[in-house]
């Protein structure tokens, strides 16, 4: 069994909880069950690869284009996407031909369908880039808003909860110890541009790996992101859950958490390490509280 966060087959097996069959990852130390990959709630994580503007400019410093000197606009070069824990990534390409005329509708309509499926979208620079581009697109193609979903851009998260040097993708992969982007130059985008099929399959394969190590870079974050999704809502019991992951095997730790309103058991999931708390306050709180009002 592939440990669902960093990736490695060194695990081993251990006996079932709950009907669950349990296991131990002997590289990064976490436990984990079969059920995390069968999650309720459907979980996709994508990147897109566009083209760069062609412009007319007189200088190498321009501080501004005006509109008029654009004489070609971006357009998606691919995608790539996969499902939270599924082996299988999927991906779309323009042709050579698409490619020379850039002609991205066929691509945009199949990202369009993925992301109306999904229930939660997670992208590096998801929220300033990736959907602004995935949406634009939609809107001049013709296509209308796909079904609401929720957001997690590892991005943003990475901003808020860490000072690290830099908060590009490629970086924080490496000084984490995960895989890392695939090596690319500028001349990967003028073979695109210019329809050479190499170009486009070369990158397509650096797409997909920035989709792979996405994954695992978000496994990493996890169990930092306070504003995570509540998976435990996709389940029919959402009592005992763990919020970031839907896990049951939580355990609950001595400290409380505590707001103005009451006092709240704080809970330590044992498959994907993160920190949650009851859904109600201590009764005996609530109880003093309302005689301290009174």
């Amino acid at each position: 069994m592939i440990c669902p966060h960093c990736k490695s087959d060194d695990t081993i097996k251990r006996g079932n909880r709950d009907g669950k069959q349990r296991y131990r990852c002997n590289t990064c130390k976490t436990w984990f069950s079969e059920k995390q990959y069968n999650s309720k709630a459907k979980i996709l994580l994508f990147d897109i690869e566009t083209t760069p503007l062609l412009v007319h400019t007189w200088n190498l410093y321009p501080k501004f284009i005006p509109i008029g000197q654009i004489v070609e606009d971006w357009n998606i070069i691919c995608w790539s996407a996969k499902w939270l824990y599924d082996d299988e990534v999927l991906s779309a390409c323009q042709t050579p031909e698409e490619a020379v005329n850039r002609d991205d509708k066929r691509v945009t309509k199949e990202l369009w369908k993925l992301l109306d499926e999904a229930d939660i979208l997670i992208a590096h620079n998801l929220v300033d880039f990736d959907l602004k581009k995935a949406n634009s697109k939609f809107l001049l193609h013709g296509l209308i808003p796909p079904s609401p979903f929720q957001m997690i851009d590892t991005l943003k998260i990475a901003r808020s909860q860490f000072k690290m040097t830099s908060n590009k993708l490629d970086y924080l992969c490496k000084i984490l110890g995960l895989n890392v982007k695939l090596p690319t130059t500028f001349d990967l985008w003028k073979g695109c541009l210019a329809g050479d099929p190499k170009s486009l399959n070369k990158m397509s394969t650096y797409c997909n790996q920035d989709t792979s190590i996405l994954e695992d870079l978000y496994l990493k974050l996890r169990p930092w992101i306070k504003s995570h999704p509540n998976i435990a809502l996709y389940y029919e019991n959402t009592e005992n859950r763990c919020g970031n992951c839907g896990s049951e095997n939580i355990n609950a730790i001595t400290k409380k958490y505590y707001t103005p309103a009451g006092k709240y058991q704080v809970y330590r999931c044992l498959d994907c390490n993160s920190l949650t708390r009851s859904r109600q306050a201590d009764k005996r709180e609530k109880q003093l509280n309302r005689s301290l009002a009174r």
